[in-house]
């Protein structure tokens, strides 16, 4: 079976429109020695049987998470997720209108991604949110954008707690908008060099909590701070079920917060698609970026649900628009709406107080380990360690006895100079065998 959509009647229509003989002249540009069929080893064609073969092959070649202990953290969290979320998102009239284009026909997605938004504004203490972003990561460039927009300054500080792939993804795309990205270099407990660099020209101040290395942080100071310059504070959190045990950034002064969603109703899913969360005060609401749904009536005074506020590029000027995101992780967050709708707030609470305790279980066996020392003072659910010799080294000899150790930190910032430090997380996943075999295994290769 071949998966070419166009006749050759089709081809030839088209070749004929543009005034070309053949599909070859569409490539007489490019270099013969460009053009060799053995450039790259792949093959030309294969049935569908051989296809489903040589894929499931490749696939052999992982190790799924559930597989054996699992200690992967540092912004993507192996969590239980309810059998039912997946039947639900699965219904033919969520998985065929998740994004809505033409809004008002898909009442029922609209009206899910209304209850996700107040979720949301809920878990992050703030006024009001958007029915989700791409990831954390676009979640945090485009918050900063915001700030910009904001303020009209053009300065943003970045908290060496910051994880190191949402530092890199803000400044590529705030680079684009003539912004200074000042990114503080990695630190356990960053707050105090924050506070230094918050000056006058500054638009707005981003921190994580818990942060990259699993700090938890109150961010109370840092927000007086930032409001005193003049500046708006961004609280970024990666791991979303601590908002079950933790202050929330609304609480702590944030005007933004975003997060990333995954941990909430999303599997690991080798990284993605995830879904970012976003939520501001009500004041700047207009410069928010994203789609937002809200509540109306039509003619007959009924209930119904629209996008609003939309000034994305297409729907208004580009010049003027707050975002060029043209979708939303709509699908996503409907698992994340379902999900966290099962748990409701107790169940989010007790979800929390329970991978805080498997946490607390992992620090106390490793940090019996001759060696071993851990570097976070005060934690959720994520710490870091420091190992006698290379992390990385580390995990890769660990892996021989069946345990994935966790994320070694020069993975996430090879220039930092932390090439000793293991970042480990313990979720409710995680059972106290698991934890004895890490603490075994590893007491076996630093002894």
């Amino acid at each position: 079976m071949r998966y070419l959509p166009l006749s050759p009647a089709d081809r030839a229509q088209m070749l004929a429109t543009i005034g070309a003989a053949s599909i070859d002249d569409l490539f007489v540009d490019v270099p013969q020695a460009a053009r060799k069929a053995d450039l790259f080893d792949l093959p030309l064609h294969a049935g569908e049987l051989e296809v489903e073969r040589e894929l499931a092959g490749l696939a052999a070649m992982n190790r799924p998470a559930g597989a054996g202990p699992f200690f992967c953290g540092a912004g993507a969290y192996k969590h239980h997720v309810p059998a039912t979320v997946d039947h639900i998102i699965q219904r033919s009239e969520f998985l065929t209108s998740y994004t809505p284009y033409q809004p008002e026909i898909a009442q029922g997605t609209l009206q899910v991604l209304f209850e996700f938004q107040t979720q949301v504004a809920a878990l992050t203490g703030l006024d009001v949110a958007n029915a989700s972003m791409y990831d954390g990561s676009t979640a945090c460039a485009e918050a900063v954008m915001m700030a910009q927009r904001v303020t009209r300054r053009k300065k943003a500080v970045l908290s060496g707690g910051l994880h190191p792939h949402y530092a890199a993804t803000t400044q590529t795309i705030a680079h684009a908008e003539g912004m200074d990205i000042v990114r503080q270099a990695a630190a356990i407990d960053a707050e105090a060099a924050v506070l230094d660099a918050i000056d006058s020209d500054t638009a707005a101040v981003v921190v994580q909590t818990p942060n990259v290395f699993g700090v938890v942080t109150d961010v109370s100071k840092i927000a007086q701070a930032a409001h005193a310059a003049g500046a708006l504070l961004i609280v970024v959190t990666t791991e979303a079920v601590s908002y079950g045990l933790l202050k929330s950034p609304g609480e702590m002064g944030a005007d933004i917060a975003v997060a990333e969603g995954q941990s909430i109703g999303n599997g690991l899913n080798f990284g993605g698609p995830y879904v970012g969360l976003f939520a501001c005060r009500e004041k700047l609401v207009r410069q928010m970026p994203g789609r937002l749904c809200g509540e109306t009536v039509d003619a007959e005074g009924r209930r119904g649900f629209v996008l609003t506020l939309s000034t994305r590029e297409q729907h208004i000027r580009r010049e003027k628009a707050t975002s060029n995101i043209c979708t939303n992780s709509g699908l996503c967050a409907l698992a994340f709406t379902i999900h966290l709708s099962l748990l409701g707030e107790t169940g989010l609470r007790q979800l929390a107080a329970l991978n805080h305790a498997k946490a607390r279980e992992l620090r106390d066996a490793l940090a019996a380990v001759p060696g071993v020392e851990v570097l976070t003072p005060r934690f959720f659910n994520e710490f870091a360690i420091r190992l006698k010799g290379d992390a990385a080294a580390a995990v890769e000899a660990l892996l021989a006895d069946g345990v994935v150790a966790g994320v070694p930190f020069s993975r996430l910032d090879p220039a930092a100079g932390m090439d000793d430090v293991l970042l480990v997380a313990a979720t409710e996943t995680t059972t106290t065998q698991d934890i004895q075999t890490f603490a075994q295994a590893l007491a076996g290769r630093t002894a």
